[in-house]
């Protein structure tokens, strides 16, 4: 049996070793605790970083979609502008075709004054111009139009004719161009019945152009200077739309 003074650094040892267990044992907790923690701040990074792309993506998309919506209203308004112009020309053909079916009666010693332009209907170059713009044919149609402007530059038509013009490049994608023959139509021509559809399609072209302050004036001026027009009507939409 051990004396007492063998038991007590058996004593120290065995408290020694207890401590250095209890220590070990701390050391190894705060280490799975502090991994812990790192994953979890290393997963909080991922999914912030997950949210940040999401939402990007979610703006892209949105911004996409305001696109198109842009498109497909300005889509509208050129179907639109075109159906008004398909209804008159198609008038004025009506009306040709009806003068010419009139029978003709012939007085004697009386002489009748002579027809306008605009009561004998689009002559036969104009409709010639517009036939090639109607087949897609662009580049045709442009050099048609401007032929027939060379020729007959106090014609009634003329102004028609410059805005087909126009209405090529923008069916080009040539906006530079369609923009600077739509604002050659409004002004040199402000009384034609085409000076307001000009200045709606150089809004149009400007918005396209991404010329948003430009354009807003334009839709402006023609709510001012034209008021009672069907290119009023789409310009105050255009405007409430922004």
């Amino acid at each position: 049996m051990p004396s007492g003074s063998q038991i007590v650094p058996y004593l120290f040892l065995s408290l020694f070793l207890s401590g250095c267990a209890a220590n070990d044992l701390m050391i190894k907790r705060q280490a799975e605790s502090e991994a812990k923690i790192e994953f979890l701040i290393q997963t909080s990074k991922k999914v912030e970083q997950r949210h940040t792309q999401f939402a990007g993506l979610l703006q892209v998309q949105d911004e996409r979609l305001q696109a198109v919506a842009v498109e497909i209203k300005q889509l509208k308004d050129e179907n639109n502008l075109m159906r008004t112009s398909r209804d008159e020309l198609s008038a004025k053909v009506a009306s040709l075709a009806a003068h010419s079916q009139t029978p003709k009666v012939e007085i004697v010693n009386q002489l009748s004054p002579p027809k306008t332009a605009k009561e004998s209907g689009p002559p036969a170059e104009y409709l010639k111009a517009f036939g090639l713009y109607s087949a897609n044919n662009f580049p045709s149609a442009i050099e048609s139009f401007e032929s027939f402007i060379k020729i007959n530059p106090q014609s009634d038509y003329a102004p028609n004719a410059l805005y087909w013009v126009g209405e090529c490049h923008y069916s080009l994608s040539d906006l530079p161009r369609a923009k600077e023959t739509f604002l050659k139509v409004a002004d040199n021509y402000p009384k034609s019945s085409k000076a307001p559809d000009a200045l709606l399609k150089l809004g149009f072209t400007l918005s396209a152009l991404k010329e948003k302050e430009r354009a807003t004036g334009i839709f402006e001026r023609i709510i001012t200077e034209f008021p009672s027009s069907s290119a009023a009507i789409k310009a105050r939409e255009r405007l409430s739309a922004h």
